[in-house]
């Protein structure tokens, strides 16, 4: 569990590094979760391996929501003027997430009935 969690740590600091020194408008840890897709897709076994932890991290998900949270009720004071613009783009990346995943979801669907008609 623990190797597990040092790779997903390991991906993590390398979108860091890597969006800071190309200053890319993308957040570090976006990078990093690309460059390990692009890993476990070079490499599938190791998905075994991370697994479990990463089973585990989304088991408790919630926790992590905690800290922003907490920061955007000590920022309330300065996010009222923007109240209607956050709720905005909430809805439309809620509504634009929910119809992306449905499309993945189809085409996986379909890709998987067609292999399974083989």
């Amino acid at each position: 569990m623990l190797l597990s969690l040092a790779v997903l740590l390991l991906f993590q600091c390398l979108g860091e590094g890597i969006s800071y020194l190309f200053r890319l408008p993308v957040p570090g840890p976006v990078v990093g979760m690309l460059l390990l897709l692009a890993f476990l897709i070079a490499r599938p076994r190791a998905a075994e391996v991370i697994e479990g932890t990463a089973n585990e991290l989304l088991r408790h998900l919630s926790l992590l929501f905690v800290p922003a949270g907490v920061g955007i009720m000590v920022s309330a004071s300065a996010l009222k003027g923007s109240v209607v613009a956050i709720v905005l783009a909430i809805i439309v990346s809620t509504t634009l997430s929910i119809a992306v995943t449905a499309l993945v979801m189809r085409a996986l669907m379909r890709r998987h009935g067609a292999e399974q008609e083989r």
